[in-house]
């Protein structure tokens, strides 16, 4: 049973909806080797789940996450370090990894690893009073999985500046900087979110994924795209997408997400 994170699928229709993975562990939501354990399970989880449309990535009104548990970690030794850093890694990047559109939605503080998982979502909304930045040199550490992400987002110059300062930074910069994409009234963070990702409850899931799998793919994203795009043509949400177009224009497909 879960200690640290929620994992919440009731929202949308019977047929497709929105799942909400929360990360519950107050006050700051820092994570720790536990909670990372469990976002991992939950990732697992919703990527298996064909009812899953999209994800929302959430902590709650005050916090998504103030970072790293670096209590915890100030007692790893090298050893320990070397273990755990390849699980780390890969939770970090859990979101980039799902093949459903994800959001987070982003409250209060979101700092360290906290932003580096929200780094690996597709989109990012934020309070207009939030607080952002990868503290993590400031303990004589680096991000362990945001680095390569935050540089392909917002430039390498812009990147290395919030890596080796470890500087907060406002939303109004982050917006402009490319680093999240939408910022609302602080009551309005989980609302917007959601209605970004119920527009995909009734969207071609293959397609979604297929070109979510592009992105990823990085500089092999033409040879990715070659083959995502055969693959596309086995779906039956090709075949209403296209019989549709032909017919009724582009916009008008009731897609079933096979």
């Amino acid at each position: 049973m879960a200690e640290f994170v929620t994992l919440d699928q009731s929202e949308g229709d019977a047929a497709r909806r929105v799942a909400v993975l929360r990360i519950v562990r107050p006050p700051l939501n820092l994570l720790n080797v536990q909670l990372a354990r469990e976002l991992a399970e939950a990732a697992d989880a919703v990527a298996a789940d064909a009812s899953v449309a999209a994800v929302v990535v959430y902590g709650d009104e005050r916090v998504f996450s103030a970072g790293d548990d670096v209590a915890e970690l100030s007692q790893l030794s090298a050893d320990q370090a070397s273990a755990v850093a390849g699980d780390l890694q890969r939770v970090l990047g859990c979101l980039a990894r799902l093949p459903q559109p994800t959001v987070a939605a982003i409250s209060g503080y979101c700092l360290g690893g906290g932003l580096e998982l929200a780094l690996g979502a597709d989109r990012r909304v934020v309070g207009d009073n939030v607080k952002l930045g990868l503290p993590q040199i400031k303990a004589g550490l680096i991000p362990l999985a945001g680095i390569r992400r935050l540089a392909l987002l917002i430039g390498p110059g812009p990147a290395k500046d919030l890596v080796y300062t470890g500087r907060f930074i406002e939303p109004d910069e982050a917006k402009a900087l490319g680093l999240v994409d939408e910022v609302v009234a602080p009551d309005d963070v989980f609302t917007a979110a959601m209605r970004w990702a119920r527009q995909f409850v009734n969207g071609p899931a293959r397609a979604l994924a297929a070109a979510k799998a592009v992105f990823e793919a990085g500089p092999h994203g033409l040879d990715r795209a070659r083959t995502e795009w055969s693959d596309l043509f086995t779906t039956e949400d090709r075949l209403i997408g296209t019989g549709s177009y032909l017919a009724d224009g582009p916009g008008s497909a009731e897609f079933v997400g096979r």
